[in-house]
């Protein structure tokens, strides 16, 4: 079988792009082994034949024929000496085209003999290595052929002699055919094969990319796989691991020192012991999702970090899970930097909570005097209620300040008392404060409902949520006042027909020191933060439902009674504070 040019030679598509599968030396070469691929088996199979003929009796002209079998034989050392890589790519046609020259030489010796076989060779080579126009030159071969047999044998031709131009058509019409089919798939596959090194580059620059983007930021990252193995992690890991004391370690559910020693973690509130099985990467690896799981790492008498470790779990395109991806994030400093600013605020609350005592103490002595003129005695009476304002801002700038970062630590002692008593003498104190605004308090919702709370705490969250909703209502507007109970949880709902709060203020609302950005927006910005404090103190939960320009309706959950106070205790894994 000849053997074409293209098929040993770089598809065109891969050298107009640039590139290039071999070097510039091998690409050269490919057709000068084409020619001498070719050249060689019709070489070969001449030599044996000469070889044979000089041994044996030959019946032909001998000198017309070993004048041919020179013939091939020099045209194969050409193919050897010539350096064809230097040349046009027609020029190695001329070689097939003299071969048949020559065959044509071998069959004129004996023009009954089986040599016209020879001419499959250049044929092939023809056809199949220089397309349409390698095609047409083999058929004008065979015309020639034909010519030239024709009146040279005359009746003496046989039908075998007749039938080989018809083979050697066949042969060639089908190498053309297959050599055009080979030269569609080559041409296929380079461009699925550039396809390929072009995906397999955008590949590699997307996960250079990456890589430089995830150890540019300051959190750890850690890609766990479906099987629990640690897949990717950045620097900033190997950096709190480091700093950790725990090596070159790549996980945080048990960190250590070079010696082995693990360090101890803590909850968030840097004293209680995290319990068994609930580190970070232990809870990711059982499949858990978690977000902001502060831990502290090492004694409380030395030095220690804080980490701030979220876990999401990622799914494959089938939808099955594929493992998880963990973020940790030193906090020390943000923690640190809020205690003490509680502790500076503690402290100068404390200082001003006890002279706001005697000044309160002496103003009730001075209303007290019946002697006293009026507009002094007015003049007290403003600044008592001044007085008790500050004693009341201080109040809660202490139940906010002595807290742990997480939660207000607040003093609950409850009981099972009225929800719905409550509420009505919240709302009879409230009274004279709306009518100042024409602001209606509607409390036909309030239905008898037990709650197992600490009155004066319950109170203090009803107050804040009324004066709240007064507030930041429209002048004329209302407040519904409501409560309900199944008998296992107790709810208390106020809602007002106020400006609402937008959804950038309702992420941060019960955040300590915030301020919604209301119209009337005034005040220390702990109420509602410590609103929830109390409430889960309790063991419930305060929600919040607003539509700017509508109005705002909170929603307190208690427990009813002791025995739900207790469930719901277990089932948080926290029961409530006596």
């Amino acid at each position: 079988m000849a053997v074409a040019d293209d098929d040993v030679a770089p598809p065109v598509d891969l050298v107009d792009s640039g590139v290039r599968p071999f070097s510039d030396r091998g690409a050269d070469r490919t057709r000068e082994r084409a020619a001498v691929l070719n050249q060689l088996l019709l070489a070969t199979v001449v030599f044996i034949l000469a070889v044979i003929v000089a041994l044996g009796p030959f019946g032909g002209e001998i000198a017309l024929f070993f004048f041919g079998v020179v013939l091939v034989l020099v045209l194969t050392g050409a193919t050897f000496l010539i350096p064809w890589n230097r040349l046009a790519p027609g020029w190695v046609a001329m070689i097939p085209t003299l071969d048949m020259v020559a065959i044509i030489l071998i069959q004129l010796s004996s023009p009954r003999s089986p040599l016209g076989l020879l001419w499959i060779f250049p044929v092939t080579w023809l056809s199949a290595g220089f397309g349409t126009l390698g095609l047409c030159g083999a058929v004008a071969g065979i015309a020639a052929m034909l010519a030239i047999l024709l009146p040279v044998g005359g009746e003496d031709l046989s039908y075998a002699t007749l039938l080989l131009p018809l083979v050697l058509l066949a042969v060639a019409a089908t190498n053309f055919l297959t050599a055009r089919r080979a030269d569609a798939q080559r041409t296929l596959l380079a461009k699925q094969a550039q396809l390929l090194r072009r995906v397999l580059e955008r590949t590699r620059r997307q996960e250079q990319e990456l890589t430089e983007v995830l150890d540019a930021v300051d959190f750890g990252v850690i890609r766990i796989g479906p099987n629990g193995e640690v897949a990717v992690t950045n620097e900033a890991h190997g950096r709190l691991q480091l700093a950790l004391g725990a090596g070159d370690r790549s996980d945080l559910s048990d960190p250590g020192d070079p010696e082995g020693h693990e360090v101890p973690a803590y909850l968030d509130d840097g004293e209680t012991l995290l319990p068994p099985g609930e580190l970070p990467l232990e809870r990711a690896l059982r499949g858990e999702a978690f977000d902001g799981q502060v831990v502290w790492f090492g004694d409380p008498s030395g030095p220690r970090r804080a980490l701030n470790i979220t876990a999401r779990r990622l799914t494959d395109t089938s939808g099955a899970d594929a493992g998880a991806v963990v973020i940790s994030r030193d906090v020390t400093a943000e923690l640190t930097a809020l205690r003490a600013r509680d502790d500076l605020v503690a402290s100068v609350s404390h200082e001003l909570r006890t002279p706001l005592t005697s000044i309160l103490g002496y103003l009730d002595l001075a209303l007290d005097d019946e002697e006293l003129p009026e507009r002094v005695r007015g003049g007290l009476e403003i600044a008592e209620r001044n007085a008790e304002r500050l004693l009341g801002i201080v109040g809660d700038i202490l139940a906010a300040s002595s807290s742990s970062p997480s939660s207000a630590e607040l003093t609950v002692s409850p009981r099972e008392v009225s929800a719905d008593e409550i509420a009505r003498a919240a709302a009879e104190a409230m009274l004279p404060r709306a009518q100042s605004r024409a602001i209606t308090i509607d409390t036909v919702g309030l239905e008898p409902a037990m709650v197992w709370a600490d009155p004066m705490r319950l109170r203090q969250v009803i107050d804040n949520l009324l004066a709240n909703a007064i507030t930041y209502n429209r002048d004329g507007g209302s407040v519904f006042l409501g409560t309900t109970t199944d008998g296992t949880s107790t709810w208390v709902l106020v809602r007002d027909t106020g400006v609402g709060i937008s959804e950038g203020d309702r992420a941060r609302l019960f955040h300590r020191y915030y301020r919604a950005s209301a119209p009337r927006g005034t005040g220390t910005g702990l109420g509602l933060a410590i609103c929830r404090d109390i409430v889960r103190a309790h063991g419930g939960e305060i929600g919040l439902h607003s539509s700017p320009g509508v109005g705002s309706t909170f929603v307190v959950k208690l427990p009813a009674t002791q025995a739900a106070s207790a469930a719901e205790g277990a089932s948080s894994g926290s029961g409530s504070t006596e």
